[in-house]
């Protein structure tokens, strides 16, 4: 029988590091991502992740359901649509979205990835 995993609320036990440098756009961010749960396919992963102050570019292949423990960001898509979210909001970035994720307020969320198949 599967065992239910509890998904912690901190990143304490995961490693700091930068945004990757040919992403980055402004600031000198560094990240935390602690993983809890992965399906055997590796299609599915939900954690906890936190993140500095900083602007850098994603593109997303996957989708992610994010919810806000803290902090504040800002998504811009390459569309020109924009949407600023802080602490207790919940959000889905769907897989094709492009543009930038900034980092307003040191920001910790609970993600929820789901990676479609091809």
């Amino acid at each position: 029988m599967p065992r239910i995993v509890a998904v912690s609320h901190t990143p304490d036990d995961a490693t700091r590091a930068p945004v990757a440098a040919e992403r980055l756009v402004e600031g000198t961010p560094l990240q935390a991502v602690a993983n809890a749960y992965s399906t055997q396919d590796a299609r599915f992963h939900c954690g906890v992740w936190e993140g500095g102050v900083g602007t850098w570019r994603v593109h997303y292949t996957e989708h992610e359901f994010c919810h806000l423990l803290s902090g504040r960001v800002r998504l811009r898509g390459d569309d020109g649509s924009e949407v600023l979210l802080e602490a207790g909001q919940s959000f889905v970035v769907p897989a094709g979205f492009t543009g930038t994720w900034e980092v307003l307020e040191t920001a910790r969320k609970l993600y929820a990835i789901y990676e479609p198949g091809d």
